[in-house]
């Protein structure tokens, strides 16, 4: 029952080309998931989150640093080999400077009607940052309406609030059935299931998982004595990694990252001024290593993660050269050997096949299975 969302991933240019000839509507391309789909959708625009495609390439040499983390360069490819030829637009709002330099190139080389950087604060700890983000978003709408030739009004925005906070709700009912000691999914199912909600529009997305959900519960998957892991770190939609994780006797029961639960966490809570409503939720949304200062902030919602799912330990990546997550990690790790969470450390690369990270995972699940017998 879970297949819909594996096709969508796999097809994910198809069905966008689908849409536009089924609705004449226009496509935006995103960077990063701070970018506030609400008003796209009260545009009756797509959202289409850029990803990769884990393959090696040799394009991007000449418009973006190779010590510049895999993923971006990854993405930026995609677009100087044409897979994302039907996009209308493409944005992003500010996380880190990596894949800001993609955005850029991108910007540059690969010609849209419409492209917009959104200066999303990085501080969103400060008392500035709702008032700031606020007005920022009344210059996206603009942009927006403008390239569109369609005003949008506040009930176009309460439509887009609604798509958007109901998958994220739907979104939450699916992780909290991964709460059961014999989930009735896996962790490769859900992260299909996620990343899919980022590719197409919500209101398919919604009514398949809606549909689901009425099933999904009564289904039954035999994970016997397998090992409850989480995985957390850099942006990981890496299927072939996590179905080789959970091939050795683990069960990948939830995570924190940008493509998984830190997408949907948070909803646009709407009382009074809608722009600075849908602002709060991404100020205060769990944040990104870029904006996790100078509190941390995110350990102990990892830390409530773990408690609550149950997890016997913790797999932690980190993109290849990503400076915000290299930065952060030491402290998460730290933490979470303290609360009792072992973790095994992880660095990767996108274009690289994943067996060589298969024996340092089989020893660490070897190791949880050891300390379970004492």
């Amino acid at each position: 029952m879970m297949e819909k969302f594996k096709e969508w991933y796999e097809q994910r240019h198809a069905y966008a080309k689908e849409w536009k000839k089924k609705t004449g509507g226009k496509v935006v391309g995103y960077f990063c998931t701070y970018v506030p789909e609400e008003i796209l959708y009260a545009a009756d625009v797509l959202p289409v989150r850029i990803l990769g495609s884990h393959e090696p390439q040799d394009v991007t040499e000449p418009h973006i640093f190779g010590m510049f983390c895999p993923f971006c360069r990854d993405c930026l490819a995609q677009g100087l080999q044409g897979r994302y030829d039907y996009l209308d637009g493409v944005m992003i709002a500010q996380s880190c400077l990596h894949i800001r330099q993609a955005y850029t190139s991108w910007k540059m080389h690969i010609p849209v009607d419409f492209s917009y950087y959104l200066p999303m604060p990085n501080n969103v700890q400060s008392k500035r940052a709702l008032p700031y983000l606020t007005g920022e978003l009344e210059t996206f709408k603009e942009a927006v309406e403008k390239w569109t030739g369609k005003k949008i009004s506040d009930e176009d925005l309460n439509k887009g609030i609604e798509a958007m906070n109901t998958s994220r709700q739907l979104t939450r009912d699916l992780y909290e059935l991964r709460k059961q000691d014999n989930p009735p999914l896996t962790g490769l199912e859900a992260m299909y299931a996620v990343v899919a909600s980022q590719m197409v529009d919500k209101r398919d997305y919604n009514a398949a998982l809606q549909e689901i959900l009425q099933k999904l519960p009564q289904r039954q998957i035999e994970n016997g004595s397998k090992v409850r892991l989480m995985i957390l770190g850099s942006e990981n939609d890496d299927t072939e990694f996590v179905d080789m994780v959970e091939s050795l006797g683990a069960m990948l029961v939830v995570d924190d990252h940008c493509t998984g639960s830190r997408y949907f966490w948070n909803q646009v809570n709407t009382n009074g001024n809608l722009l600075e409503a849908i602002a709060s939720r991404y100020v205060e949304r769990v944040p990104c290593p870029s904006k996790d200062w100078p509190e941390r902030t995110r350990i102990e919602h990892i830390l409530k993660l773990a408690k609550d799912w149950n997890v016997q330990g913790a797999i932690v990546i980190q993109q290849k050269f990503c400076d915000p997550h290299e930065i952060d990690i030491p402290s998460i790790i730290e933490s979470l050997k303290s609360n009792g969470v072992p973790a095994q450390f992880l660095e990767l690369d996108v274009t690289v096949p994943v067996g060589q990270f298969k024996t340092r995972v089989e020893a660490f699940l070897e190791m949880l299975s050891e300390e379970d017998l004492f």
